[in-house]
């Protein structure tokens, strides 16, 4: 997708000259790792939340109010899911193309239906682990703890290990 813009740039500024779809192109692709970046960023725990109040709550409590805020996802993800599917179907009946390459609007967009359901899937297994209790609520990254790590770990070879 880099390389594709970086393309695009040279041949508008160097050459005055360029191709119509490669912003089309590189829109597309973003879509699709947009939409499939979410769903892994669900499964390893990698989205950033704001979990301050959540982690005050007792464990039972939190419980409860994670599967609560899996449920609104589900239910958010399931809307979309839904609509991409009216959507996709609409677009395969009509026979619409894209607008700057010849190929099925509804297979470029089929993302739509493929990410929302991943992460329908994603949410239905920490919703499970939540049940479960092999977990207490989502599996959030935690950007000031792992700040903090990285400075001390710089810290530690400034000083040769000397802090430990």
């Amino acid at each position: 997708m880099t390389l594709l813009v970086f393309t695009e740039v040279v041949m508008r500024f160097a050459f005055n000259a360029g191709f119509l779809w490669i912003q089309e192109l590189t829109l597309l692709v973003s879509g699709w790792f947009v939409l499939l970046g979410a769903s892994y960023g669900v499964r390893v725990g990698a989205h950033i939340g704001v979990d301050a109040v959540v982690r005050l709550l007792k464990p039972e409590v939190r419980r409860v109010v994670s599967i609560v805020a899996v449920l609104l996802c589900l239910f958010y993800c399931g809307l979309l899911f839904v609509g991409s599917w009216e959507y996709l179907a609409k677009m395969y009946k009509i026979g619409l193309e894209l607008d700057d390459m010849v190929f099925p609007k509804w297979i470029a967009h089929s993302i739509l239906v493929i990410g929302f359901g991943l992460l329908i899937l994603r949410f239905l297994e920490l919703l499970w682990k939540i049940v479960k209790k092999e977990q207490d609520g989502f599996a959030l990254a935690d950007e000031a703890k792992e700040a903090l790590e990285e400075l001390d770990l710089r810290k530690q070879d400034r000083n040769g290990g000397a802090d430990q």
